[in-house]
C-alpha cells in the first residue's frame, strides 16, 4: 500500500486504530464554557447532584476528541472529500477528568459513486472506549473518500 491511503484501500470489515488522548480537567471545564455551559459539565458540586453523579465530559467534547484522533492518524493520510454528515452518535456513558480515550474507526460499507467516479463511498461506525476499556460514544457516518487514479 502506498503512503496515501484510497477508497480501493479500505475494506468492509476492517477497523483502523485511530490512537488515543487524555483528557484534563481543565479541558473539560473550557470546552463546556465556551460550547455546553451545563452545570453537570461546569461545576463539580453541581454535577454530584446530577444523573452523572460527578464533573463530565460534554458529549460534544467527545465527539470533537474523536474527530481530532480521526483526522490525525486517518483522514490526514487518505485523498479526503468531505462526508455528508454523521447519521447518528450515542454518548453511552461519562467521559471523567484524567480518562484516557482511543478510537477506533470500523469500516461498515464501500461502495463506489454512481455520480463522480472518481469518488467512493464509506460508511462507518467510529467508536470511543475509555482506559477501562468501555464504550463510551459511538457515531455512524458516511466519508467520501479519492480513488486510485487510472492510467488513461
Amino acid at each position: 500500500m502506498s503512503d496515501i491511503i484510497y477508497w480501493e484501500d479500505m475494506q468492509q470489515g476492517q477497523v483502523i486504530e485511530l490512537g488515543s488522548v487524555t483528557i484534563t480537567y481543565d479541558e473539560i471545564i473550557d470546552f463546556a464554557t465556551k460550547f455546553d455551559p451545563q452545570p453537570f459539565h461546569l461545576d463539580e458540586e453541581a454535577a454530584k447532584h446530577s444523573i452523572f453523579e460527578g464533573l463530565a465530559a460534554s458529549g460534544w467534547h467527545t465527539a470533537a476528541l474523536f474527530m481530532r484522533l480521526m483526522v490525525d492518524n486517518l483522514v490526514n493520510h487518505t485523498v479526503s472529500m468531505g462526508s455528508p454528515g454523521v447519521d447518528e452518535i450515542r454518548w453511552l456513558r461519562p467521559v471523567r477528568p484524567g480518562d484516557t480515550l482511543h478510537g477506533q474507526f470500523n469500516i461498515v460499507e464501500t461502495n463506489t459513486s454512481r455520480s463522480r467516479p472518481q469518488m467512493g463511498i464509506v460508511r462507518s461506525r467510529g467508536e470511543m472506549y475509555n482506559q477501562h476499556d468501555q464504550l463510551v460514544m459511538t457515531l455512524t457516518a458516511i466519508g467520501f473518500f479519492g480513488r486510485k487514479p487510472t492510467d488513461s
